[in-house]
């Protein structure tokens, strides 16, 4: 991804509450728009650097059971 683009994301989002952030993600998920993905990949990106071994092993496990059909 563009570095520019990541910085624009980070620099949009930041500083912003919880609430602002989760409607931020809603509304990327719920309208599927191309634009808002590398949104959510630089959030999880942020989310990822930021936990615990222990919380990205969660995580892995929530996407391995979430991609289970």
């Amino acid at each position: 991804m563009n570095l520019n683009l990541r910085n624009a994301i980070i620099q949009n989002v930041s500083g912003n509450s919880q609430d602002e952030l989760k409607d931020t993600i809603v509304d990327a998920i719920q309208n599927g728009e191309e634009k808002m993905l590398p949104g959510l990949g630089v959030l999880f990106e942020v989310i990822w650097q930021n936990a615990s071994p222990q919380d990205q092993q969660e995580m892995l496990e929530t996407l391995e059971n979430g991609l289970k059909r």
